[in-house]
């Protein structure tokens, strides 16, 4: 994997929207953490981990790393280490690492080619 794959990752426009996505979800936990200390306890805490997954799950498709991230987010304290940015990191690379192209979810899948 070169420079230049993972740069071409990152002209796709839902992946900077995830990243923006996950940054700011993250940020509000991280910086507002008095507000979100008790973790799954905070009335606000959950409804922002369930509009993050929504919308990364919206913007990058389904992708298993985004399950144990929302488990991890209701875990009072574990919502302070950037759950949210590492998953979208952990779907960034492994789609690098696969050269999986990154289409939207509801964009048609290309045809693929059969090997006889």
């Amino acid at each position: 994997m070169q420079i230049r794959d993972i740069i071409k990752l990152f002209k796709a426009h839902e992946l900077r929207q995830a990243w923006l996505v996950a940054l700011a979800a993250d940020g509000i936990q991280i910086l507002l953490f008095p507000f979100f200390a008790e973790g799954a306890l905070s009335p606000v805490d959950p409804l922002v981990d369930l509009a993050a997954a929504a919308l990364l799950t919206r913007l990058l498709g389904w992708h298993w790393a985004f399950l144990p991230t929302l488990f991890a987010e209701m875990v009072p304290g574990l919502d302070l280490f950037p759950t949210w940015t590492a998953a979208v990191f952990y779907v960034t690379w492994r789609r690098a690492r696969t050269q999986i192209e990154i289409l939207p979810p509801d964009s048609p899948a290309p045809p693929r080619v059969l090997n006889s």
